[in-house]
């Protein structure tokens, strides 16, 4: 975020509410709109305070400048109504100006910082700014308010510096299962061991059951987990996947050939394979 350094400390954080719904009135209609952060907190900065919103998204979100935009000004228009209220209460207008706008000219709201992590496994090919979700004419673009919203990307988080050595373990770890570089893996922590609980979060992220299991045990025993033992057998896996994939791309060629519409492969390749139909939707999206 701040090319390395660190401006933020985990110490200057302190619990902040999640939920910054808030009542919308319009022409005489009043709507009660939801918003709830995973994670918020206020970080002290010199003599103030900055609000920091974190939300983590396994699945990639094709509407999330928008969501985001909408989540900052609940929370702008949150600490507005509070000042709103004070000024009311201690009479703090000084010009007609400020009685109009319930806002001392002098009044500033805290920044808003909110940042998205994504950790799935797909690449984020999803919009980064709100112009991304429009379908607007070009010479209109310039006059349109923009709104861009803070995104990590754990597939791509090679240049991210981070303060924190668990964390820069777990990303580092996962980012290397997703791209099958279990050599790099065995590599880095051949003679390393790690927290169970960093072996718990590493198979909660990449939805690898073995991970989550050995740490549960490993947890139990007191034991510190070793990452190369366990993903010896996750390689093997790896290679049976790939084993399995390529049948699938094999099949949906064939039912291709065979004039089998979409729906039908589909259908196909599910049963042929056992899949679910999420996976069998994206074989047939990549293969078809």
């Amino acid at each position: 975020m701040f090319q390395g350094e660190q401006i933020i400390k985990s110490e200057d954080l302190t619990e902040a509410d999640t939920d910054i719904s808030s009542l919308i009135k319009f022409n005489g209609h009043a709507e009660t709109l939801g918003k709830v952060f995973d994670v918020v907190k206020k970080s002290a900065n010199g003599v103030d305070y900055v609000i920091l919103g974190l939300e983590n998204q396994s699945k990639i979100h094709y509407a999330m400048p928008l969501r985001h935009m909408i989540g900052d000004a609940f929370s702008y228009l949150k600490e507005y109504k509070e000042l709103e209220a004070k000024n009311k209460k201690y009479k703090n207008y000084k010009t007609t100006h400020e009685f109009l706008s319930k806002f001392q000219k002098t009044d500033r709201l805290h920044p808003i910082i909110t940042i998205c992590i994504h950790y799935g496994e797909d690449e984020w090919d999803g919009p980064r700014s709100l112009i991304d979700m429009l379908d607007i004419p070009e010479k209109f673009q310039p006059l349109v308010s923009d709104y861009k919203f803070n995104l990590i990307e754990l597939r791509k988080s090679e240049s991210l510096k981070f303060q924190n050595k668990d964390v820069r373990t777990i990303f580092d770890i996962s980012r290397f299962i997703y791209n099958r570089e279990y050599a790099t893996i065995n590599n880095i922590y051949k003679e390393k061991t790690i927290s169970p609980e960093l072996g718990m979060v590493i198979g909660l992220i990449t939805e690898t059951q073995k991970l989550i299991d050995d740490s549960l045990r490993l947890e139990q025993e007191g034991v510190e987990f070793n990452m190369c033992k366990a993903l010896e057998e996750l390689e093997e896996r790896g290679r049976e996947k790939g084993r399995i994939e390529g049948r699938v791309e094999g099949a949906i060629k064939i039912y291709k050939k065979m004039e089998a519409s979409r729906e039908d492969t589909i259908k196909n390749i599910m049963e042929d394979f056992s899949l679910d139909k999420e996976v069998a939707d994206k074989y047939v999206e990549e293969y078809y």
